[in-house]
């Protein structure tokens, strides 16, 4: 009997090779090849666009067939640009336990209620647990189709003959092809999965939403070539024991990136945060030393977050350095800079610093309120209230301007905040009334107000 042949190929960026290889020579990724059986495909097929296969003038192509459904959720509509396009195939990651399956329940929910016919297909759950967590989300107004498969080509037979307008699959792990001889959940069964699924939204018009687990790493488990294929890449995020979710858009063809939506977990699904700063900065210190709020931009909204620090003389030889909510790493380098220009000694004190909400930043427009943490709490200096401070700082300690200040601004007076310590470049292209601008060129500048 012939030996099954078999290949390698890289799961970060899908280079094939016919040998293992320690390091990809196309991504330069180490110990990313993985062995798989070589699929046989038909060199017949339907085209992937649509039955015309001879090249259209861009004149000629409509695009009143990718017309956008609004979801009723705004903040998941917030998240994919305007809704739902037509054909679109979005990709949903997240640890699991965190809520995909009832934010995808919540959406199709949402979608029955305004007539649209979905499908709703679990290889992990049977139609009775489906049932059951979607009572305890209230009623259902309209008709919800329920599929439990795993076996894919049975799953696109059902999408054919009930010629859905929206397909829910859950998850991608669980799906399976008979002619790849790999195990469910493997790369050559997610990838394939993954290219059979994309033939059929852009072939047949059905917007797909396919739930994926992700590695320890948090990246979406399989090759990394499966967020290349998809339109859109959703992760949603957040601490299982926390109560707020972060959906956001890590890659958009039909909308801007990095957009967010908040949500609040509670009993009966998961409910819209509409105005997160206010959320954010619930049950913040008055008055106490190592505490600011800044504002940071998710896409095209601002979020006001508190910034919290406490520094102290360390016990040990190496001083202990913690971060929660930004890079270990900038803060590291910041208090560098604190010790190189303004002279003070950072070398014995222990420094933990944290963003509190839950929220990961990363945005350089944090640093100038990381350094007016650390110098508050190092002086155990208040600084004062009703204060918005955000800027980037440098290694000689300049402070840079940083982009959509003026709505970080807006957001703060929104917020009933009288004062903004901002950089100086960005003070002087900026116009508020009732809010006092301070704007500064050096780190400096700061020990004035603490």
């Amino acid at each position: 009997m012939a030996k099954a042949k078999t290949i390698f190929f890289c799961k970060e960026c899908g280079l094939e090779s016919s040998k293992w290889l320690g390091q990809c020579p196309g991504c330069k990724e180490w110990n990313t090849f993985v062995e798989e059986p070589v699929v046989k495909k038909s060199v017949t097929g339907t085209p992937l666009r649509g039955k015309k296969v001879e090249p259209a003038r861009l004149s000629e192509v409509s695009t009143t067939e990718s017309a956008r459904t609004k979801i009723g959720i705004a903040e998941f509509d917030r998240v994919l640009g305007g809704g739902i396009v037509e054909g679109s195939l979005v990709l949903v990651g997240g640890d699991p336990g965190i809520g995909k399956s009832t934010l995808l329940l919540q959406m199709c929910k949402h979608l029955v209620e305004i007539e649209k016919k979905v499908l709703y297909i679990s290889g992990e759950e049977s139609m009775r647990q489906i049932k059951m967590r979607a009572e305890r989300l209230g009623q259902f107004q309209g008709e919800l189709l329920l599929l439990s498969e795993t076996n894919l080509d049975t799953v696109e037979q059902t999408i054919r003959s009930v010629q859905p307008q929206i397909v829910v699959i859950d998850s991608i792990q669980t799906m399976f092809k008979e002619e790849v001889g790999s195990a469910p959940g493997s790369v050559g069964q997610v990838r394939e999965t993954t290219n059979t699924l994309m033939g059929i939204a852009k072939g047949m018009g059905i917007s797909i939403f396919i739930i994926g687990h992700v590695t320890k790493e948090g990246m979406v488990a399989g090759p990394r070539v499966l967020e290349h294929m998809v339109d859109t890449v959703l992760y949603f995020e957040g601490e299982r024991n926390a109560v707020y979710r972060i959906l956001r858009a890590v890659k958009n063809r039909f909308g801007s990136t990095n957009e967010i939506g908040v949500f609040e977990m509670k009993d009966t699904g998961l409910k819209e945060v509409h105005n997160p700063s206010e959320y954010m900065l619930e049950g913040m210190p008055e008055d106490e030393p190592g505490s600011v709020v800044t504002c940071s931009m998710e896409g095209t909204r601002p979020i006001m977050v508190e910034a919290q620090a406490l520094v102290c003389q360390t016990n040990f030889n190496l001083p202990r350095r913690t971060a929660a909510g930004t890079d270990y790493n900038r803060v590291n380098l910041l208090m560098a800079v604190i010790e190189k220009r303004l002279g003070m000694r950072m070398s014995d004190c222990d420094a933990y610093v944290n963003v509190a909400g839950g929220m990961r930043i990363n945005e350089p427009a944090l640093d100038l309120a990381i350094v007016a943490v650390i110098l508050s709490s190092y002086r155990n200096r208040a600084l004062p209230e009703q204060m918005l401070i955000f800027g980037e700082v440098g290694l000689t300690g300049e402070v840079r301007a940083v982009s959509m200040a003026e709505q970080r601004v807006s957001e703060a007076k929104k917020m009933g905040f009288q004062a903004c310590i901002l950089p100086q470049v960005n003070k002087k292209v900026i116009s508020i009334q009732g809010m006092k601008l301070i704007g500064i060129s050096n780190i400096r500048e700061l020990l004035e107000y603490i």
